[in-house]
């Protein structure tokens, strides 16, 4: 797939004249966001998608701003995933944020030239959101291109939404995000040094160092690791316990994963972490013998969710 980094460097390389382009922010690239994809794929031209980086709400009201689900490298992968040629990633700004409609229009439909633009049924754009799915499809009208309006997609009867996914994600409910998602939220994270308590109690753990915004909440998940490196590889059944270690009266939260039936060093290592399904709330124990009992509890429990998430 080829990324431009801004819609001036698509418009110079001629490669979406006549093309499908389909537009939004698209953090997490969850099922609507996949329908908007497949309608700009059934054209029959160069599919792209147009996104912005940073997340407009990070410059517009950074206070409320949203954590985000997928940061640029990942959800790039995932444009690739569904099949998208061309990603043009444009520039967010004070400045970027008066660009008026007009402007917009002129700038997809007459410089980069796109004969199709696929969008949601609520989509806005240009200064003040003044612009509307009626208002682009005029302008595309008078340029003899067509504007394809996609219908939200619902996951047993709630619709798909980043917002949503987000709820989800920050409650432990990774499962539910997972349907809407359509695939498990994951994270990437580097294994960095930690305590080394989880060797000495005789269950190892990776201590994941993650730039991803958005976690989910404390607790113990059933999750499936994979190495950076054989991004093409094998998942590896683990279990994560993410949060303060109170039975440790620790106080930062970390993300700890115990891979199962594995031996290896990983520090250094970059990882990619499968969130399947929340097995418990964190806990405190009594005793360091009684978090190993509930230890071993978990990792029973996490080894069907991992085993129906395989086949």
């Amino acid at each position: 797939m080829k990324v431009f980094h801004a819609v001036t460097e698509a418009k110079e390389a001629k490669e979406l004249a006549g093309g499908a382009i389909a537009l939004g922010n698209f953090d997490g690239v969850h099922l609507g966001h996949q329908a908007l994809f497949a309608e700009a794929r059934r054209q029959g031209v160069t599919a792209a998608a147009l996104t912005f980086n940073p997340h407009p709400g990070k410059v517009l009201q950074p206070h409320l701003a949203p954590k985000l689900i997928t940061l640029l490298p990942r959800k790039l992968e995932l444009f690739e995933a569904c099949g998208l040629s061309v990603a043009i990633v444009q520039p967010f700004s004070r400045e970027y944020a008066r660009t008026s409609a007009t402007a917009f229009e002129e700038s997809l439909l007459d410089e980069v030239g796109v004969r199709h633009v696929v969008v949601g049924s609520d989509f806005t754009y240009g200064e003040k959101r003044s612009g509307t799915v009626e208002t682009l499809r005029e302008a595309a009208s008078r340029r003899g291109a067509q504007v394809h309006v996609v219908s939200p997609v619902a996951v047993e009867g709630v619709v798909a939404s980043s917002s949503r996914i987000r709820e989800y994600i920050l409650e432990g409910r990774v499962s539910a995000a997972h349907r809407m998602l359509g695939r498990p939220f994951d994270l990437d994270g580097m294994v960095v040094a930690g305590a080394g308590r989880g060797r000495g109690i005789g269950f190892p753990t990776a201590n994941v160092d993650t730039q991803n915004e958005l976690r989910p909440a404390p607790g113990v998940y059933a999750i499936r690791v994979r190495l950076k490196e054989e991004l093409g590889g094998s998942w590896r059944p683990a279990v994560a316990n993410i949060g303060v270690k109170p039975t440790f009266g620790g106080s930062e939260v970390t993300i700890e994963a115990h891979l199962l039936d594995f031996s290896g060093d990983l520090y250094g290592k970059e990882l990619r972490v499968q969130f399947l399904e929340r097995l418990r709330a964190e806990q405190r124990f009594g005793s360091v013998a009684e978090l190993v009992g509930q230890i071993k509890r978990d990792v029973e429990a996490a080894r069907p969710v991992i085993a129906r998430a395989d086949s």
